[in-house]
């Protein structure tokens, strides 16, 4: 894996970034490979080619594309010119390509799928960062991820100056309203979480009310409040409720309008599915130059 294609200071296994891009050459490829470039592209044929932004933005996935053409073929030259988690201009070059045309040619749809997407994820999470940035209030990705492609696109949105959100359901406790339901109340469930849970697993509960807010901070054993769906005078209150003894994070119908107020009400974390779920891919094309 090209480490240092990544954003300084990121965190992604080498091993999901391989797999991830193995599974996506497997798709394309299927079983009789690319048949398009073995029959018109002559054998030993070299080319370069350049991979452009086509629309301004923040940059990720550019591991994710040198790996595409590393797996084709090892002796394929990728050369950045630009890290992950740095905006790129219009028309601006992120890298040049160079050898057999055929794997260029091969592994085309896979780097650019990769390299779009997780732009997209990036740029989207940098404008939402951007509108909170006069408070304190930090932006978090969900669990409303792309089956497969959650460390990938959670390392996305971190390029874009955003947070993660637990993993899965093995790394933090996040207890729901369906949860609190079956479990006989927030009370019992809390209780049985922090009688159960290892030392080191942070706990979250969500709430939909004041009221239920208030029962939480009575009881006691949450790091952190997820205040689903609330208005902007109940995020308010919530703040003054908590005087800082948990985390407090509001999520639930979050967008670019809105968000900065949001962030106004004094809140610690604002999550939103929409930074994977529903972030337009940044457009790159790759050009061919014989």
């Amino acid at each position: 894996m090209r480490s240092d294609l990544l954003m300084p200071g990121a965190f992604l296994s080498p091993l999901v970034l391989q797999d991830s891009v193995h599974r996506a050459l497997d798709e394309d490829l299927g079983r009789a490979g690319d048949i398009t470039s073995a029959i018109t592209i002559p054998e030993g044929k070299r080319a370069k080619a350049k991979l452009a932004a086509r629309k301004a933005g923040v940059v990720a996935g550019l591991a994710c594309a040198a790996e595409a053409f590393r797996l084709l073929d090892p002796s394929v030259k990728f050369s950045s010119k630009i890290r992950d988690g740095a905006q790129i201009k219009a028309g601006e070059v992120a890298a040049e390509i160079e050898g057999s045309a055929a794997a260029i040619l091969s592994g085309e749809r896979v780097a650019l799928d990769f390299v779009t997407h997780l732009s997209g994820i990036a740029t989207l999470t940098a404008a939402f960062v951007s509108k909170v940035a006069h408070t304190s209030a930090k932006i978090a990705c969900t669990r409303k991820t792309i089956p497969g492609l959650r460390a990938l696109e959670k390392y996305a949105v971190r390029c874009g100056g955003g947070n993660n959100h637990r993993f899965g359901l093995d790394d933090a406790v996040l207890i729901k309203d369906n949860h609190i339901a079956v479990a006989g109340g927030i009370a019992n469930a809390l209780k049985s979480v922090r009688e159960k849970i290892g030392h080191l697993v942070k706990v979250e509960i969500e709430v939909d009310s004041l009221e239920q807010l208030a029962e939480v901070l009575k009881a006691g054993g949450a790091d952190a409040v997820l205040l689903d769906n609330m208005d902007l005078g109940k995020l308010k209150t919530s703040v003054g409720l908590a005087k800082g003894k948990v985390i407090l994070e509001a999520s639930g119908g979050v967008t670019l309008d809105t968000v900065a107020k949001i962030a106004e009400t004094g809140v610690d974390i604002i999550s939103s599915g929409a930074l994977t779920h529903s972030a337009p891919a940044l457009d790159f094309g790759l050009d061919i130059q014989i």
